[in-house]
């Protein structure tokens, strides 16, 4: 049966920084609605209300671009080993980029940013917990090293050449404030 709370407890913390995957789902008022698996170490829980997420360069940035027109979004974790459990946390979220005046605070809390996109600071305001029975068990092999190989193949002017060819707009034609001019 599923249980909400208004802040992620402690055992819920532990629970997701035992996850190796999570899960973001965002949308605009309009357009296609997107899922997307997370992993790496890209995330770190802040507080009881208040989750850091380090958003890596790739072949999409929706999260970006919903996030312009509403800042709704949801992050789940869900245990493919021995305890059957599903945790989402509910809240709002902001984009941060290299030239936000935040930046350099937040991604302090990060080891790995050199593929670094976006850092999105989500403010909880429910998290639940319901079973997850129907979840797989599923053997955990490791890290990809691809996206750093990749990204670091391309270097920095590389990347955001990328970004102007790929990660401007959103699926729907949705501006994604990845770049200065593209705000």
């Amino acid at each position: 049966m599923a249980k909400q709370f208004d802040r992620i407890e402690e055992d819920h913390r532990a629970f997701i920084e035992a996850q190796h995957l999570f899960f973001t789902g965002t949308a605009a008022p309009d357009g296609r609605v997107n899922v997307s698996p997370k992993g790496m170490d890209s995330l770190r829980v802040l507080g009881p209300n208040r989750i850091l997420w380090l958003n890596y360069t790739g072949s999409g940035n929706e999260t970006a671009g919903h996030l312009r027109q509403a800042n709704r979004m949801t992050l789940m974790w869900c245990s493919f080993t021995a305890q059957p459990r599903i945790l989402r946390a509910y809240g709002t979220a902001r984009a941060l980029h290299e030239r936000d005046a935040d930046w350099a605070g937040l991604v302090s809390h990060f080891t790995d940013e050199a593929a670094a996109r976006q850092i999105y600071d989500m403010t909880v305001e429910m998290v639940q917990t319901s079973c997850g029975y129907a979840v797989p068990f599923l053997d955990y092999q490791g890290e990809r090293d691809t996206l750093a190989t990749v990204n670091g193949t391309l270097g920095k002017d590389g990347v955001r050449d990328y970004w102007r060819r790929k990660n401007t707009q959103t699926i729907d034609g949705l501006p994604t404030g990845v770049l200065e001019d593209d705000k």
